[in-house]
């Protein structure tokens, strides 16, 4: 076997540093609802998540094999490959989390992988038939399963909470959050952190540092365990406002809906290997719980940018993984510009980001009211108030804020 080049470990810092892009990107998806409904507060919740991510991450290896051995041909990749790849997906994950959108970190990951595979070897080195049933299909069922599994929990959970007691009901439902929220944060680490550790492993293999149809080593999971785990910790603000407050306004019952329906996907497509986005299983669980509570609505507004926001991922990662490999190709020089260019084009976002700070003192806070769109408006007309019976959220002292936003009904908001 060859040496650990220089741009084998330049690859291996890139693929942490975009796990890492990866953890507060995604905290959303395991924490958005649990925060917005207050059963956790905002640095306690992430804290767990980044633990939990950290613990999932050595679970399996199922979902690091399809990237490393499935998606693309091993033999037609270089490590400057991979370093292309990751540019497109860092770029594309901090594009999307400077504007809030929650989007597939994973896709971006696939969109830069199957670019600079393009650009390298051709169109042959990608293995479509991979391409379209493990990634594809999966990001369009999954949304639509997790969504419909949380619409009917949601509903059935408020029939079967008619007759509670109201403070017991309170108190289970937010344990309930709690665990629901760990389950998705575990299935988070199961999934996507192998996703680095198929990127890690495919650059080893390119570069003859292991042999071919290795397993992740060692080293690789440990470490794409503790990159998301810490990238989590740091709480993706911006996406967590817009996964709990922007796309519809959810209660105790509904959070622990859509968790526990998003974990059970998310968990099961690991299981059989699937590279699927969990951005994807957790926002489509949302909207389905949104919708499962009578009088629910769901800002379509903020959904149809973010549908936009997941059309785009693959191919924008895509386009500029293959720019990036093309420049790789002038040489050392050549790498050496783009990753001046990553570099820089990051602290750029940092900067911009910070005209508009989103952190922990006002994840919850929506700001200005978007106008009502003509679905929800219509629904919210037509559809009645919640039963006189329902089991109804409380405030809780310790967020005196949320719970104002808690006691108000949905259909009396302005979107």
């Amino acid at each position: 076997m060859e040496s650990f080049s220089l741009i084998l470990a330049i690859v291996v810092v890139t693929a942490l540093a975009f796990d890492f892009t990866n953890g507060f990107h995604d905290t959303a998806n395991a924490m958005a609802t649990t925060i917005s409904t207050g059963a956790m507060r905002p640095k306690v919740a992430v804290a767990m998540s980044a633990v939990l991510n950290l613990v999932g991450a050595f679970l399996s290896v199922e979902v690091a094999n399809t990237i490393s051995k499935g998606l693309v041909d091993e033999a037609g990749i270089r490590p400057e490959v991979i370093f292309a790849a990751l540019v497109g997906a860092i770029l594309w994950n901090l594009l999307t989390w400077l504007v809030g959108l929650p989007s597939s970190s994973s896709h971006a990951l696939m969109g830069g992988l199957i670019g600079a595979t393009i650009a390298s070897a051709g169109v042959g080195a990608v293995h479509g038939d991979v391409l379209v049933t493990k990634v594809l299909i999966p990001a369009i069922a999954a949304p639509l399963v997790a969504g419909i599994a949380a619409m009917l929990a949601t509903r059935l959970t408020y029939s079967l909470g008619k007759k509670a007691d109201g403070e017991a009901s309170r108190k289970g439902y937010r344990a309930g959050q709690i665990a629901s929220a760990g389950l998705v944060s575990l299935a988070h680490g199961t999934n996507d952190a192998q996703k680095t550790m198929g990127v890690i492993t495919l650059a080893l293999v390119a570069g003859g540092a292991v042999a071919p149809d290795s397993d992740p080593p060692m080293w690789v999971i440990l470490s794409a365990g503790l990159a998301i785990a810490l990238g989590t910790y740091l709480g993706g603000w911006r996406i967590i406002r817009t996964m709990g407050k922007g796309l519809t306004d959810l209660q105790p019952q509904q959070g622990f809906a859509a968790q526990t329906s998003a974990a059970t996907v998310i968990l099961a497509s690991s299981h059989l290997g699937f590279s699927l986005s969990t951005t994807h299983s957790v926002s489509g669980a949302v909207m389905g719980a949104g919708l499962g509570r009578k009088g629910g609505v769901v800002r379509w507004s903020t959904a149809t940018r973010m549908f936009v926001a997941w059309g785009l991922t693959l191919p924008a990662a895509a386009l500029v993984g293959a720019l990036a490999e093309y420049v790789t190709g002038f040489g050392d020089w050549g790498t050496a510009v783009v990753a001046v260019f990553l570099v820089a084009s990051s602290a750029v976002i940092w900067k911009l980001s910070r005209r508009e700070v989103v952190d922990h003192t006002n994840v919850n806070d929506t700001g200005e009211a978007e106008p009502a769109g003509v679905v929800t408006a219509a629904m919210a007309a037509v559809t009645p108030p919640p039963a006189a019976g329902a089991v109804t959220e409380e405030p809780v002292p310790d967020f005196p804020a949320q719970a104002t936003s808690e006691r108000t009904p949905s259909t009396t908001t302005t979107v």
